[in-house]
């Protein structure tokens, strides 16, 4: 099953579970060969923030659920600081199979998924979308983007307000860094309640 071409793709909408069908048979590059799962998105499907990381991990194949294991522990423990919960936002992937031995995708894995994350997008309507570490930042905001020194600053585009934030696995390496990662999602639920009545982007 294969995802229609890009001009199609603003003319249709799908459903989530048939987004999720797509994924789940998607042959688009060689991971497909080496998955145990694809891994869709999980969440709220109004969702007004939307969570974007750069690939499911080895936890993540072996369950077919994005974030979970230790890293997904830290990303609850931030979300908990900030009165936020899985169940009021959205988490995805740009691309949904791991990568082996949790290696960066490269630019030809990330093409061939990304109209996956842009169906999600159209599908969800976020009025925030969150960059979880380098990767997802360099793909989503600029591809210069440093995460270490821009973690936390806001860029408008397209009606989306746009932040990135250090990843867990990146906490888990470096707990020092834990305070800074609880200011960012404190500063992410401050931006969804000054928007809490803007309409959703188109």
């Amino acid at each position: 099953m294969r995802a229609p071409p890009e001009a199609e793709r603003r003319r249709m909408m799908y459903t989530w579970e048939e987004l999720k069908q797509f994924v789940d048979h998607c042959g688009r590059c060689p991971l497909c060969r080496t998955r145990t799962h694809a891994v869709m998105g999980r969440g709220n499907l109004k969702a007004a923030v939307m969570f974007v990381a750069e690939a499911p991990g080895r936890q993540e194949d072996q369950q077919g659920i994005p974030f979970v294991g230790p890293a997904g522990h830290v990303f609850d423990q931030l979300l908990e600081a900030a009165s936020m919960s899985r169940e009021e936002i959205y988490i995805t992937n740009i691309i949904k199979c791991n990568p082996p031995f949790n290696r960066d995708p490269s630019e030809e894995e990330k093409a061939a998924c990304i109209d996956y994350l842009k169906y999600e997008t159209l599908l969800i309507r976020p009025k925030i979308m969150v960059c979880l570490g380098r990767v997802a930042a360099q793909r989503i905001i600029r591809p210069d983007f440093r995460i270490t020194r821009e973690h936390g600053l806001w860029t408008e585009r397209k009606s989306y307000q746009l932040t990135a934030v250090l990843h867990p696995s990146a906490l888990l390496r470096d707990p020092s860094r834990i305070p800074e990662a609880k200011q960012d999602f404190l500063a992410i639920r401050r931006m969804a309640d000054e928007l809490a009545d803007r309409p959703a982007p188109v």
